[in-house]
């Protein structure tokens, strides 16, 4: 097989024949030189408008650096022609059908590095294929920009609304919006900042497609509950069971740490190197851990009986009617506050006052997985503690949206993917 029918087979590109090809074996790294010329007759199209036009004159011979082959360095080399644009009414530069702009990499190239960069850090693809890291980013930004034009959002019902610190600072916050439905679940929309204005943006971008969400899962941020309310009155807005969860668990650890505190005055140590006992699920813990937290829970300590309140809510998402959910969570509460934990009371208190939002997940049929927002977080968090130099929150979003977007990309010949 000649490398001409390889290449054919793999990008063939109409109007334009590849004429020849050059190995140099003697460069630092083997380069293939991949010589193109266009066709007898054929006219360059306006990279303006895409209409054909006569060539006005032919420019010096340019270089795209495309996939590499075996680890072999793969070069296109084209003159590029200047064309009389009729519509345009100008002398313009044609537009050839391997690369877009002036990037030096061909578009298949671009889309191999952005596929590369979903696998590892940008820094280490650039390492990898012998480019540069703003190579990369570039690639990844088209990759993008093309996903975001391309997606569809008509088939989001329920969304997730949640706020992730970026960077340390008082402007270090996202607020992200994440589509929660089965299948489907993906990154919609992020920006910095955490207030009112901040989510109402999303709204407005989100437009008309708000009136068919049908669930909001959102923590207990006052702005946000406060948006999703004028905004999406018509979805029903549930609090999101991971963030009740860890607000008391919270509670259970201040009241711990308050308790050892006392006890190590005492000369006891009860409670020494047992938080996580006493913050992982039962079934998570490990043989010796669950001995431990059978002994610790004979003793009458203030923070057992926070810890038999914090596991004894996890029934709460067991029951299948909300009137019995309803009658369980205002009994937790009552037995919460007057349990003389102050920790305790105060998140109690904080429960009862959005009990209804909380109850609202009945409604969905528990259809709203508890962890799904959470996960993504988690996910996000990884994202940008591998970006190295990720200094700025146009970088961090494309990254961002490029990882968990789940962007559609165009039907290439080979997928990179």
């Amino acid at each position: 097989m000649q490398l001409k029918t390889l290449f054919n087979f793999v990008e063939k590109h109409k109007d334009f024949v590849y004429e020849r090809f050059e190995l140099d074996r003697d460069a630092s790294r083997p380069t293939l030189r991949v010589h193109i010329r266009h066709a007898k007759r054929s006219k360059g199209l306006c990279s303006g408008c895409g209409e054909p036009g006569p060539t006005h004159d032919t420019l010096a011979v340019r270089t795209w650096e495309t996939v590499p082959l075996w680890g072999i360095v793969v070069l296109y080399l084209y003159a590029m022609r200047r064309i009389r644009c009729g519509r345009c009414d100008a002398v313009v530069v044609e537009k050839v059908p391997w690369a877009s702009g002036k990037r030096r990499i061909t578009d298949s190239f671009a889309w191999f590095l952005a596929a590369w960069a979903k696998r590892m850090s940008w820094r280490e693809v650039a390492r990898s294929f012998h480019v540069s890291w703003d190579t990369v980013y570039s690639a990844v930004r088209m990759a993008v920009a093309y996903g975001l034009d391309h997606r569809r959002l008509d088939d989001v019902e329920t969304i997730g609304v949640d706020e992730v610190m970026w960077k340390r600072s008082k402007r270090g916050f996202l607020t992200v919006v994440y589509a929660l439905d089965a299948g489907r679940r993906r990154l919609l929309w992020c920006s910095p900042g955490r207030k009112q204005e901040t989510l109402d943006a999303f709204f407005d971008w989100f437009g008309e497609r708000t009136s068919q969400l049908k669930a909001v899962a959102s923590d207990m941020w006052q702005a946000y509950l406060n948006v999703i309310r004028d905004r999406a009155p018509n979805a029903l807005n549930v609090l999101d069971r991971f963030h009740i969860v860890k607000n008391v668990q919270k509670a259970v650890d201040e009241v711990r740490t308050g308790e050892a505190r006392a006890l190590e005055a005492a000369g006891k140590n009860l409670l020494k190197h047992k938080r996580w006992l006493l913050l992982k699920r039962p079934e998570n813990l490990t043989e010796k851990q669950t001995i431990a937290l059978d002994e610790l829970v004979k003793i009458n300590l203030n923070t057992v009986r926070a810890y038999l309140l914090k596991e004894d809510l996890q029934q709460l998402w067991t029951y299948v009617s909300v009137v019995q959910g309803c009658r369980f969570l205002v009994d937790w509460c009552r037995r919460a506050k007057a349990s003389g934990l102050k920790p305790m009371a105060r998140v109690a208190r904080t429960i009862d006052k959005h009990s209804g939002l909380i109850l609202n997940w009945f409604f969905t049929g528990g259809a709203l997985s508890s962890g799904a927002v959470e996960g993504f977080n988690n996910k996000l968090k990884v994202i940008t503690r591998r970006a190295y130099g990720f200094r700025t929150y146009d970088v961090t979003s494309t990254a961002l949206y490029h990882a968990m977007g789940e962007l559609p990309t165009p039907q290439l010949r080979h997928s990179y993917q």
